[in-house]
């Protein structure tokens, strides 16, 4: 089977349209799958495979504590695998059918609060290009709520200073358009005019977002860049990727804002994605209660 897991990304990534990051991520978790398969009950063809063998495997996942989200990608990685063999005459049978989708737990994301957030664009003030260009993230970042692959993968014209509009292509190679507010046009304006020239060193290029070296900001970079910030202010929480995307919307909804758009401008394909961040909000009420009501 793993000779057909080449074909099968091929096939997902013309006909679907799936992002680079995800195709990887689906490769990744077929490769084990096939290997695991092999290993254990010595089977390479998929017309020897059972459903118990797929739920074997889920469980040994389970077992070296893999996230549930990871799980559950891998699980679907595994029954869209399926389906293309089917489909494409490599096997008689789908045996994913009655194989149980592990249960997604409700995870409330860990969010920052307006102060963080302040704190971390304002340690970013040197004049220096990079710190020019990491203001211009941070400001970016928190205005917009991209995905990081998102934020590095903006190219010059994605921006659009006088409009105040960020047009970028998300999952599944959809584009949508995203307010940004004028501190963040501010930023972006300054570090365009000179600091991009002087990260660039003469190389060509549309990306947005420079290294040091001159090449395309990472995702790794941009994340790095984030966390450092975080460091610097003090901030213990736990920052990851998506931190100020988590932040960004829950900001949004605390201020009124009504969660349809929020999906929009997240670029959420389900409501049901947006709706975990009316629980973090509904956890900070509770907090607030709990602290400043006499029988809290």
């Amino acid at each position: 089977m793993k000779e057909l897991v080449p074909e099968f990304l091929n096939y997902i990534s013309v006909e679907r349209g799936l992002a680079k990051n995800t195709l990887m991520a689906y490769g990744r978790d077929l490769s084990a799958y096939c290997a695991y398969l092999k290993e254990t009950a010595g089977i390479t063809s998929p017309d020897a495979l059972k459903h118990q063998h797929i739920s074997d495997y889920m469980m040994a996942q389970k077992k070296k504590k893999l996230a549930v989200t990871s799980i559950c990608r891998s699980l679907a990685a595994v029954r869209m695998f399926h389906r293309f063999l089917v489909r494409e005459s490599f096997a008689r049978e789908d045996p994913t059918g009655l194989v149980d989708t592990p249960r997604q737990w409700k995870r409330i994301p860990d969010v920052l609060t307006q102060p963080e957030v302040m704190a971390m664009i304002n340690a970013a003030s040197g004049r220096d290009a990079q710190s020019v260009r990491d203001r211009a993230m941070l400001e970016l970042f928190y205005a917009s709520g991209l995905r990081v692959s998102e934020l590095v993968s903006l190219k010059l014209e994605s921006v659009n200073i006088e409009t105040g509009l960020v047009r970028c292509i998300g999952k599944g190679s959809k584009e949508r358009l995203i307010p940004v507010g004028g501190k963040a046009c501010e930023a972006l304006a300054k570090y365009a005019a000179k600091a991009r020239l002087k990260l660039q060193k003469g190389r060509a290029g549309d990306a947005l977002f420079l290294s040091r070296l001159g090449k395309p900001m990472s995702r790794q970079s941009a994340w790095k860049i984030i966390k450092a910030y975080a460091r610097r202010t003090g901030i213990k929480k736990n920052i990851k990727p998506h931190t100020l995307r988590h932040t960004f919307a829950t900001h949004l909804l605390e201020h009124g804002a009504d969660l349809r758009s929020v999906q929009e401008m997240l670029g959420h394909a389900d409501i049901a994605t947006t709706q975990i961040y009316t629980h973090v909000d509904r956890e900070r009420l509770r907090a607030v209660h709990q602290q400043f009501h006499p029988r809290g």
